[in-house]
């Protein structure tokens, strides 16, 4: 049995992480599906070790004390990106958007537990391959899988993972139909939109133009980058640290919450005094960087260490509830996502976005967009809407209804 400590867990899963990257390069599936590396690299061991406990062997036994201050730290980012300024500078259409999709989580939620009931099972199951895992994706997952096993779900982290993957190749596949259904059946064609015309940019890109006050990168030296760098740790482990005692607060109050919580409330509060006063002077690319990082580290440890073996017996009613999600997902985006969105070329676009990242990711999202416009022609202000509540805004709100569901049915 190999043994790692701290250093070396985390050494290793930067190894494991880059063999992610190399196995999409080779395996063209993973990357036209936008499988995360650190999830193809993580389940890569998980099936190694799964392998070997046929045989009653444990090839690996991990130091996993940095997995959840790397979670904690990833969350604590997306706090810091949960910006109200975004909302004023979107426009109405967002908040539009943001309010569908939250509402929807809920849906999701309702959906998974109607469907767990019938089989006996625990219906938190339900909230599991429900917003935890389509709507949240594999961080969220990952992030809630031990709080939903401390409320008595078994092998919550397990079934999360694999309703998260099972989601991601659903939104890759569901968003490219969806979008051309719309365009073809409304006969659409491509028309100058009013407002924004901003290019098809990265959702970190759009908070950098959006804010409109960040230093451009090339402007500045390299002691003011570092200092900048500096900075936005210790700004990060600041809210950690403060969110740690709101957690206790609330802990103290018998409301059971995931450990990350705390940290992304305050952060978000620091965030908007950042906005109104300007003294922090966040620099949002470097903190997204930051959330990069965390994020990754955070995934490959996490799925390191998963228990493939304890999904016996759940396939079948995973698969209703999730093939469930994918009808609700797709109905949605037909419906009320195009109709409140439009009804135009753009609204179809964002439906295609929409399919992404409520089944799986943001990086889904703007790849469904993407094949959806290189075919038909741009749509900016889809560009703008659907990342900026995709990337920033719903994984707050998802995490709060989850946490409610959570504290309601456990």
């Amino acid at each position: 049995m190999l043994q790692l400590d701290l250093i070396q867990t985390v050494a290793f899963a930067g190894v494991v992480l880059f063999a992610g990257y190399g196995l999409r390069r080779l395996i063209r599936p993973l990357e036209r599906f936008n499988i995360p590396a650190p999830v193809v690299g993580g389940l890569l061991i998980s099936l190694i070790t799964l392998i070997f406990h046929q045989y009653q062997i444990t090839p690996f036994q991990f130091d996993t004390t940095l997995r959840d201050p790397l979670m904690i730290a990833f969350f604590t980012t997306i706090g810091l990106a949960a910006s109200l300024s975004l909302l004023r500078v979107g426009g109405p259409q967002v908040l539009i958007f943001f309010l569908i999709a939250t509402v929807i989580v809920i849906c999701q939620n309702l959906l998974g537990i109607v469907l767990a009931l019938p089989f006996g099972l625990n219906p938190l199951l339900g909230v599991i391959c429900g917003s935890v895992t389509q709507t949240g994706g594999p961080a969220t997952a990952l992030a809630f899988g031990p709080v939903f096993e401390q409320a008595g779900v078994s092998a919550a982290t397990t079934v999360a993972v694999a309703a998260a993957v099972f989601g991601i190749i659903s939104g890759g596949l569901l968003g490219g139909p969806v979008g051309t259904f719309l365009i073809e059946k409304g006969r659409l064609r491509k028309v100058r939109q009013k407002g924004v015309e901003a290019p098809e940019l990265a959702p970190e890109e759009i908070v950098e133009q959006a804010l409109s006050r960040q230093a451009s990168a090339q402007g500045k030296s390299e002691d003011q980058s570092s200092f900048v760098l500096l900075k936005s740790v210790v700004i990060i482990l600041l809210a950690m640290w403060a969110g740690s005692w709101v957690s206790k607060w609330f802990a103290s109050l018998n409301i059971t919450l995931p450990a990350y919580i705390g940290a992304m409330f305050v952060a978000a509060i620091i965030r908007n005094f950042d906005d109104y006063t300007g003294l922090l002077g966040l620099d949002q690319k470097v903190i997204d960087d930051l959330g990069h990082v965390s994020l990754n580290l955070f995934l490959v440890i996490a799925l390191m260490t998963l228990k493939l073996w304890e999904m016996a017996g759940l396939f079948l009613p995973m698969l209703i509830i999730l093939l469930a999600q994918v009808i609700l997902v797709a109905a949605v985006a037909i419906i009320p996502v195009f109709k409140l969105m439009g009804r135009d070329y753009e609204a179809a676009v964002m439906s295609a976005g929409y399919c992404g990242f409520a089944l799986g990711t943001t990086a889904n999202a703007m790849a469904n967009m993407k094949a959806i416009v290189e075919r038909y022609g741009r749509a900016p202000r889809a560009f703008l809407v659907v990342p900026m509540v995709g990337a920033f805004f719903i994984d707050f709100t998802n995490a709060l209804i989850i946490t409610v569901f959570l504290n309601i049915f456990r």
